[in-house]
């Protein structure tokens, strides 16, 4: 593109428009969810619900049900363009993929190019060598195959571009976006997205431009029609629901046109909502999915808009088109009568402009929701965060969008300013800066709910997912390293979370429930309490109950029984406060209750008074499908960081004189238990080389996370757990083994046809010659299984490979860290796995729970390599 194009950063995740795969990742089993590889960057705020927009152009992911996932592509919500240079004429639907169904076969749609599906010099190379430099190439074709293509999709979080070429005389580049940065509690909660179009004439004669925005009215579509708790079980024995969406419901939908200064749009909404003298249902509070939708542009002086209140989304699309591919114009139609049973209706506005020889201008538009109601149980019901700046009416779609007209330049400062001081550390390679950003996407994608502030929670609660397939929310254990996005970016948000875990600690709940795990070894009679007071809870809950008051949803395993969820909940506390600049004792003061009690919890588990609590034998920690036994490495060192980070937070509550009476008692028995602690440890666990997996076996695994524990303690200032040579030497070890042996391993495993889930086949295995996947969790000193059929030893977890390289970097080991790190980032954004970032993949390539959080641990990398 030319200099008048946008700035485009060099380092966004890039892909030709409507380019597909030779080779993607696919599911590894077939009850987890596999959507394709068709996914980009959302659009929305935090907790508001959001798009995902692909780059072939379609809207084709609709998390906008707290919690829930519905992908499909709707062809009546999409740009289109029309252009005219002299005689010629020509318009085109702005994706690369007609209908399924038949649908608006008038339509004229967006041709993909002709190149390889894979591009030029992708398989083999390194990320900063391959697709993140196509941009500065200044040829339209691929260099490779030497055919045109039609443009480029662009990524960096919360930004995206298309960029349009070979296709229109004007150079056009639609960039689209909302108001997400740090340490922002206000816009980032705001349901809407900014298209901002440039355009371009670098012709000697005139061009005229015509920008279409349709939507089709989707209000209400965003309910679950089975509202219910019923709890299942998959095949893999994790807990699940049912959830179906009412799309297509629209009787009684209606738009409008509206104009108010130079703003102009159509509002979408229902008739038939029964409401109030406030705006408000008979109940007090609007039902989920109700609400409105807006899409709106500014009337700018030599620009024309046009409208089209009531056109046919389920038709053959001419009552739309034929119009506009005429001359760009709309009929001007300002029908706004409801929709009959059965009946679709879209609204639809245009910009046309003419550009004269080398003039440039800009276009912007805005896309808004009001959906101000997230229910969970049937009866159980909350406002989401934004309501607290716009009112829980559901009758603000349009102020939303406007607002949106009228700060969008601000908002997008606002992102540049907060991204372009990362971007521009020359120390950072680009392919990370890219991986970063992106990685933010789930605190927006990821089932996200954040509902309206209390007194008790000034900035609202807070909530992703662990990931679609394990949908409960924020998960302990996971959140250890996917917690560090929150942490360092959004703090009050990271703190709030934390302050929720430590209500639910002394909370009890006897109900019994079927142990998954079990079930799928064929014994159904394992049940336990869902949850034991003092027991620190797996996670805060799901959407189909009642989030942050029923928690420890998932019963795959009796949680009540992990070795690490209770260390984990105490680290957490202490690292919130040490790296938020070690002043909040009002949080610490929170939560030191729930930190003693989970402590004194956790310590029924010393059945041997060693002073570390053992591992009972079945899977009891993140690592839920590995069975533990005894002191393990794992466990054993992050019960000794919690050890030292109590008596850390109960130093600072006496310091500041907010602790309670008997804090110097317990002080003393966690020093004491701490002084055993160290002397059993190392002595039972170091077999001179690294820490050997647990002491219930003659295991020789060398497990990547053995000091999990040594590096969260160093992490916030306090004592090592294990010299440091021994740390070295370990870290050394898992290197070797996890990294290097492991890679080297799986490249020698000879390709075999593989039926994938889905009825897919293939050979792929995703590391070609010389390039390595990851870090394998757990694997024999040569890089080999000491069980091929185990399932967690020879995966390669994205987060628990952050966290590794996090260790690398705090040990100095800078360029380790970044090897790490580059192998993951590589099968993510070059096979498919973009903007639904699993929790594992092998080496046969396939992956496992999509859209997780444990990988936004990628910013604690950053945090350690930046210092």
């Amino acid at each position: 593109m030319a200099e008048h194009s946008p700035q485009i950063p060099p380092c966004t995740w890039q892909r030709p428009i409507g380019q597909g795969w030779d080779h993607h990742y696919v599911v590894r089993y077939a009850s987890n969810l596999d959507d394709g590889p068709w996914h980009g960057a959302p659009l929305g705020g935090f907790g508001a619900g959001c798009i995902g927009r692909s780059h072939r152009g379609d809207f084709n992911l609709w998390h906008l049900d707290g919690g829930e996932h519905t992908y499909q592509s709707i062809p009546g919500c999409q740009f289109s363009l029309f252009e005219q240079s002299g005689d010629q004429r020509q318009a085109y639907a702005l994706c690369t993929e007609s209908p399924e169904d038949g649908t608006l076969d008038r339509w004229q749609w967006y041709p993909r190019g002709e190149q390889g599906s894979e591009g030029a010099g992708e398989q083999g190379e390194s990320i900063q060598n391959s697709k993140f430099k196509i941009q500065n190439s200044s040829s339209p074709f691929d260099s490779a195959q030497g055919e045109p293509h039609t443009g480029t999709y662009h990524a960096l979080y919360p930004r995206s571009w298309f960029t349009y070429e070979n296709v229109f005389q004007a150079e056009l580049t639609c960039e689209q976006f909302s108001p997400i940065w740090a340490q922002n509690y206000q816009e980032a909660s705001y349901p809407v997205a900014v298209f901002l179009w440039t355009a371009h004439n670098p012709t000697d004669q005139p061009i005229t431009l015509s920008i279409l925005l349709g939507w089709q009215n989707l209000v209400g579509w965003f309910t679950n029609t089975q509202a219910s708790s019923e709890v299942l079980q998959r095949d893999d024995g994790s807990p699940y629901y049912t959830y179906v969406p009412a799309l297509g419901q629209s009787t009684g939908n209606r738009n409008r046109l509206v104009q108010e200064g130079n703003h102009i749009g159509c509002l979408m909404d229902n008739a038939d909502n029964a409401v109030g003298a406030q705006g408000l249902a008979p109940s007090g509070m609007p039902k989920e999915g109700d609400g409105q939708w807006a899409i709106a542009t500014l009337d700018q002086p030599n620009t024309e808009v046009f409208y089209h209140t009531h056109w046919d989304p389920a038709g053959d699309g001419g009552d739309l088109w034929d119009s506009f591919a005429q001359d760009g114009a709309l009929v001007n139609n300002a029908d706004d009568h409801p929709a009959g049973e059965g009946e679709q209706i879209g609204s639809a506005i245009a910009v046309r402009i003419t550009l004269a020889p080398g003039e440039t201008r800009q276009i912007p538009m805005a896309l808004a929701w009001d959906l101000p109601v997230m229910e969970y149980a049937a009866g159980k019901a909350e406002y989401r965060r934004y309501t607290d700046f716009f009112g829980r009416e559901g009758r603000h779609a349009w102020a939303i969008a406007k607002t949106a007209l009228d700060h969008y330049t601000t908002w997008r400062q606002q992102i540049i300013d907060w991204q372009q001081p990362i971007l521009d550390q020359v120390e950072l390679p680009d392919w990370f800066k890219m991986a970063l950003f992106n990685e933010l996407y789930d605190l927006t994608s990821g089932g996200t709910i954040w509902n309206a502030a209390t007194d008790i929670d000034p900035v609202g609660q807070l909530a992703v997912l662990e990931c679609i397939d394990y949908r409960w929310y924020e998960s302990l254990d996971v959140r250890l390293y996917g917690g560090f996005a929150t942490l360092l970016l959004w703090p009050e948000l990271e703190k709030a979370i934390l302050r929720a875990f430590a209500r639910a600690i002394p909370t009890a709940d006897d109900r019994p429930r079927i142990i998954g795990y079990y079930a799928t070894l064929g014994e159904t009679d394992h049940y336990a309490p869902r949850k034991i007071r003092g027991a620190t809870p797996h996670d805060l809950g799901a959407p189909n109950e009642h989030p942050f008051v029923q928690t420890n949803y998932t019963s795959y395993q009796d949680c009540n029984q992990w070795k690490d969820l209770p260390s984990d909940f105490v680290i957490q506390v202490y690292r919130a406060y040490q790296l938020t600049g070690a002043t909040d004792i009002e949080f610490l003061a929170d939560c030191w209750p729930a930190v003693t009690e989970t402590l004194k919890y956790l310590k029924r588990f010393d059945t041997d008074s060693d002073g570390i609590p053992e591992n009972g034998g079945a899977p009891d920690q993140t690592f839920d499908d590995w069975q533990l036994q005894g002191i393990s490495a794992y466990c054993g060192g992050l019960w000794m960081a919690a050890l030292e980070s109590a008596i850390a937070i109960a130093n600072a509550l006496t310091a500041n004189q907010q602790a309670p009476g008997n804090t110097p008692i317990l002080v003393t028995q966690y020093q004491r238990w701490l002084i055993q602690s160290r002397a059993v440890y190392h002595k039972r666990l170091w077999n001179g080389r690294y820490y050997r997996l647990e002491t219930g076996s003659d295991s020789l695994v060398v497990m990547a996370d053995q000091l999990c524990g040594q590096f969260c303690v160093r992490l916030v200032g306090l004592p090592d757990l294990v010299e440091e040579q021994y740390i070295t030497s370990a870290l050394n070890a898992v290197y070797e083994a996890c990294f290097v042996n492991f890679n080297a391993y799986a490249a020698k495993q000879e390709p075999q046809e593989q039926k994938f889930a889905g009825a897919q086949t293939g050979t792929f295995r995703s590391a070609q010659p010389g390039q390595a996947i990851g870090v394998a969790n757990g694997v024999l000193p040569d890089g080999s299984p000491e069980n091929p059929d185990s399932t967690h030893q020879l995966e390669v977890w994205t987060g628990i490979n952050f966290g590794v390289a996090m260790f690398f970097a705090q040990m100095g080991q800078r360029q380790r860290a970044l090897e790490i790190t580059e192998a993951v980032v590589q099968q993510v954004y070059t096979y498919g796995l973009q903007f639904r970032t699993p929790e594992a993949i092998t080496a046969l390539g396939t992956f496992r729970a999509c859209h997780y959080l444990r990988p936004l641990a990628i910013w604690g990398v950053y945090d350690l390599l930046r210092d």
